[in-house]
């Protein structure tokens, strides 16, 4: 029998899972479970009558270059198109700054490739994005989490983390931020927070990487939508790589997202893309082009933001009247998540399988975390399901958290 691991790569043996993929796979093993972890967007709001006339007129074959290799950088009416809604977001960018990736997970990757040596140091939220850590881990690095308050990372902390691993003799590759409706915590960093950690950048030397999926997708309109202005619409000097896709909005089977980076790095990502997939899916560009151009996109995101703040609204007065006193949550503005914290002695690692069994899905908060875990935590992620399955899976997790609080009661001297 032979010995694959003899043939592996060291670096290959330290390869992290995703925790959110691996809850993926359990939720298509059984159609009675119902999910409450992936962050995937609500299918029923896809623009299927409108996705099925851009099929018909781009598909006839007059246009061979629609299902042929494009440009690595990616298709140029979209990118062209693309610096409109980036200037919708305050963000001036050149097409020399701007690069089409096949979904934000690569532009997550891209940067982890060239900017981390092994042994370099990747600041994070503490919790942050969990496929965010394990691009960053997967390229060696040594992820040093942040503390966050209701008003985004700590600056303090982060001054602390920066000056520790400094005098360690570590290079500090990046700072990885989700300002808007943070994933897992559902929290909107501050103006002041977003200026000051700006201004910690430029005082540090030190190149932000903000992460933007959520953005578009706040509950409460206009005092939200301005709040909601990314870093790198405030950065006159470079040190922000700004990542945004299509898939919340649009439907992620396009592998469609965006990075917008000072034109060096921008080019530099480009080289590395050429080895990792040449170009991004011609179709799928396409597709998204015509969604932006025949303004389906603008039309569909009022009622998108309506759909999403329902089910928020369901999840929580759900949470109310099942687990009223065990649990709570900072109430998110937008996104897809509610973070949800229960009382101290339960451990949402140790809850995960009774919950399985009474077919409700969630991700614990240990998958968020770098260094210790909030194991009393858990994400839920209220996007995908209907309202009646929200409610449903609100029960069969409220019967399962009561359980597990009387079997560990029991089982103290």
């Amino acid at each position: 029998m032979i010995d694959y691991q003899a043939s592996f790569s060291r670096a290959s043996r330290a390869l992290r899972e995703s925790a959110i993929r691996k809850a993926a796979d359990l939720e298509a093993s059984s159609s009675e479970l119902i999910s409450l972890a992936p962050g995937f967007p609500d299918p029923a709001a896809f623009a299927w009558d409108e996705l099925r006339e851009i099929a018909q007129s781009i598909l006839t074959g007059s246009d061979p270059s629609v299902l042929q290799y494009g440009q690595t950088r990616g298709y140029r009416p979209l990118l062209d198109v693309l610096s409109l809604l980036l200037a919708a977001r305050g963000i001036r960018a050149t097409l020399q700054e701007t690069l089409i990736t096949t979904g934000s997970q690569q532009a997550l990757d891209l940067c982890a490739r060239i900017f981390i040596d092994p042994g370099d140091v990747v600041v994070v939220e503490r919790p942050t994005y969990t496929g965010a850590m394990t691009a960053f881990a997967n390229a060696q690095a040594r992820l040093a989490g942040v503390a966050q308050d209701t008003e985004g990372i700590d600056l303090d902390d982060l001054d602390r983390v920066a000056v520790r691993e400094r005098r360690a003799g570590r290079r500090l590759a990046f700072v990885y931020v989700v300002p808007n409706f943070q994933n897992p915590t559902g929290l909107l960093m501050s103006p002041v927070r977003r200026a000051g950690l700006l201004e910690w950048a430029r005082r540090n030397h030190v190149l932000i990487v903000e992460d933007d999926p959520y953005g578009a997708l706040y509950f409460d309109d206009r005092a939200t939508a301005e709040g909601t202005r990314p870093l790198k619409a405030d950065d006159d000097e470079g040190h922000v790589i700004y990542l945004s896709g299509f898939s919340k909005i649009v439907a992620p089977g396009f592998r469609v997202a965006w990075i917008a980076a000072p034109a060096e790095i921008a080019s530099k990502l480009e080289v590395a893309k050429q080895s990792a997939d040449l170009c991004t899916g011609a179709l799928d560009q396409r597709f998204v082009y015509e969604v932006w151009t025949r303004g389906i996109l603008e039309r569909r995101l009022p009622a998108l933001r309506a759909r999403y703040r329902q089910k928020w609204e369901v999840v929580e007065e759900a949470l109310r009247r099942e687990l009223g006193g065990l649990v709570s949550w900072p109430a998110p503005r937008g996104g897809f998540f509610l973070w949800a914290s229960f009382p101290d002695r339960l451990n949402t690692d140790a809850l995960l399988p009774r919950a399985v069994a009474r077919g409700v899905l969630y991700v614990p908060g240990s998958a968020f975390y770098v260094g210790h875990a909030a194991d009393n935590r858990a994400r839920l992620s209220f996007s995908a399901a209907s309202p009646e399955r929200l409610v449903t899976g609100i029960q069969r997790l409220a019967l399962a958290v009561r359980e597990e609080l009387a079997s560990t009661t029991a089982s103290e001297p």
